[in-house]
């Protein structure tokens, strides 16, 4: 077992003058990096902070990030990534519950001055403040002195993150790892999807969550994959990277490839460097996976599961076909065990990478994990007789209709086989008569009507599954990490 420190001087060493961090301008080898992350660090020491610190970054997709995420972790400092969407409370209550004694913030994105916002909250700021020039390259020149030992003397057992979960309902929470364990799944990952140093990964999921910090920074550290963040998405300046940049590596949420087909600009680029997608999601149609392979040129279409508590569970692996890829969301990884409750259907996990515990919240931690040791998920799912795994749904999406169950992310892979659909969310609305119903939120490519809609529901489904209602939108609510909001949806409902 090894530290993140540890990896990042070790990928100086193997891979040296190879290409590490490509952001527009900014070109780094990976001995670049390795120096730039050390003056980050050596910045930070003469700044007062100190190995167990926790130092928070609140920025996009961009190389700053990747120096500051590093350079903290490494003289032994705690990260504590941010999410960019996060209004100014939101913020306070990150920066005041982790006790954050630096702070790496973009001072504009989207719009937004993020520190501006911060002030007005009347937050108390860390004592160190480094605000991010977004528009300039990373330049925190500190003197390196005493870094390197620091960086030896951190252990895989020290904490390393303090990832908060994404909030879809109720209060964020914690969920504290350890080095040798953000290393364990990156590893997995990257063994699952054969990363090696010849890739070049566009980096779409925001670095603040799990997928673009441990499933793609550390990945590339791990592998010599060079990284290319890519700071927010929009579909022709991806398409134009990919075919400029020679991309081999786009993961992402199924909405994205999505949008990459259905682009009108897209036949204009040459995509054939694509390599490897990794996705995942409840519903992930498998005409999907046959488009990404045949028109986006794609060899390998993975299929994983995980959560910020665990990261990595499960994961499809080179060769399973299509239809494993879209139905299942692959088998046990990174030495975890998955096993389904026979009373409730969750799915429970248990090894190496479960986390360490929610920040300062002991209630919490022993309602998810329990005295044996597994982490109860909130998913519903099955195993197969090849220990592949099926996600049915969230515990808290299904709804009661008629006293039978609707897991509405069945409903959701069936309104994916309607022609026109171009993705869609279903949630229970109360009824007076049935306790609840369905009703389907539809983004749609080709001209539909709420008729066409439910007879195609009435064809593949049971009477109790057929949504009532039908709502056409533009978009579905998301949040940063692209979950679909669905308390948004029932809010709105």
């Amino acid at each position: 077992m090894e530290t993140i420190p540890a990896a990042v001087v070790r990928a100086a060493e193997r891979f040296g003058d190879r290409e590490a961090v490509a952001d527009g301008r900014v070109r780094w080898t990976w001995m670049q990096l390795h120096e730039r992350v050390r003056r980050c660090a050596g910045l930070l020491l003469t700044q007062g902070i100190r190995p167990g610190d926790r130092v928070a970054v609140c920025s996009p997709n961009t190389h700053h990030w990747i120096v500051a995420a590093l350079g903290a972790l490494h003289i032994g400092a705690v990260l504590v990534p941010i999410n960019t969407r996060f209004t100014g409370p939101e913020m306070r209550d990150i920066l005041d519950r982790t006790e954050a004694r630096a702070l790496f913030v973009a001072t504009s994105f989207l719009g937004v001055d993020r520190l501006s916002l911060l002030r007005e909250t009347g937050a108390r700021l860390p004592a160190t403040v480094l605000p991010i020039d977004l528009d300039e390259p990373a330049a925190w020149d500190g003197d390196p002195t005493g870094v390197d030992d620091l960086a030896a003397a951190v252990r895989p057992g020290d904490i390393s993150d303090i990832l908060f979960t994404s909030g879809t309902t109720g209060r964020s929470k914690g969920a504290m790892s350890a080095h040798h364990q953000a290393l364990s799944v990156a590893a997995a990952w990257a063994e699952c999807g054969e990363v090696g140093p010849n890739d070049r990964y566009l980096v779409i999921n925001p670095f603040f969550h799990s997928f673009g910090y441990k499933a793609g920074i550390l990945v590339a550290v791990l592998t010599g994959a060079t990284l290319l963040p890519e700071v927010t998405f929009d579909v022709d300046r991806a398409l134009r990277v990919i075919a400029d940049e020679r991309v081999t590596v786009l993961p992402g949420a199924p909405t994205i490839y999505q949008m990459l087909l259905d682009a009108p600009s897209r036949p204009g680029h040459d995509l054939s460097s694509l390599r490897l997608a990794v996705t995942g999601a409840a519903t992930v149609p498998v005409a999907l996976v046959e488009r990404m392979q045949s028109e986006l040129s794609f060899e390998t279409v993975l299929t994983a599961y995980g959560l910020t508590e665990a990261v990595v569970a499960t994961m499809c692996r080179v060769g399973d076909d299509p239809k494993t890829v879209a139905h299942t969301s692959g088998r046990a990884a990174a030495g975890c065990e998955v096993r389904i409750d026979p009373s409730s259907s969750e799915i429970l996990l248990r090894g190496p990478n479960v986390m360490l515990g929610y920040l300062d919240d002991p209630a919490s931690t022993a309602a998810a994990v329990d005295s044996e040791g597994w982490l109860h998920t909130g998913d519903v799912g099955a195993l197969d007789e090849r220990g592949y795994l099926t996600i049915t749904d969230r515990i808290k999406d299904m709804y009661i209709c008629g006293g039978f169950n609707v897991y509405p992310a069945e409903v959701e892979q069936t309104l994916a086989r309607l022609p026109g659909v171009t993705e869609s969310a279903v949630v229970g609305v109360p009824d007076p008569r049935l306790g609840e119903v369905g009703k389907a939120y539809i983004v749609q490519r080709a001209r539909l009507s709420a008729e066409d809609v439910l007879a195609h529901c009435k064809r593949n489904l049971a009477n109790y599954k057929v949504p009532r209602q039908v709502e056409f939108c533009t978009e579905l609510p998301r949040n940063a990490s692209g979950k679909v909001l669905k308390r948004v949806l029932r809010e709105k409902a």
